[in-house]
């Protein structure tokens, strides 16, 4: 059974720094992309950082230059390290990973989601 379970969120001020964590389970994990997405309220899910499984990263405009992601493949573990907050950066984040459930055929699997709240 797949199971993503993120941590790490929080009311921060502006400016400030956060790093969320994903601890994963269920399946190898060193050999699948993880990805972080944040949702806020009346907006769509959006993409904000994907690491591949030899550690290839990618970012939009938006959050590249202050978001980092990261994996302890040891651990079964990625990282999404935030800085320079902006209030816009406010939503819920989530751990993602697309799996193969039969030939040719993937699943999106997601955590419950962590609250990130940048306000002072």
């Amino acid at each position: 059974q797949v199971q993503l379970v993120e941590s790490g969120g929080d009311l921060v001020q502006p400016g400030g720094s956060l790093r969320l964590s994903c601890a994963a389970s269920g399946f190898t994990f060193s050999r699948y992309t993880m990805n972080w997405y944040r949702q806020s309220p009346g907006k769509e899910r959006e993409l904000v950082a994907g690491i591949t499984s030899v550690g290839g990263t990618n970012y939009p405009d938006s959050v590249k230059g202050r978001f980092t992601i990261s994996r302890d493949n040891a651990k079964s573990t990625v990282y999404l390290q935030m800085n320079s907050l902006k209030p816009e950066d406010t939503a819920v984040y989530y751990c993602n990973t697309i799996l193969p459930y039969a030939p040719n055929r993937w699943l999106n699997h997601w955590g419950q989601g962590t609250q990130v709240t940048v306000s002072s």
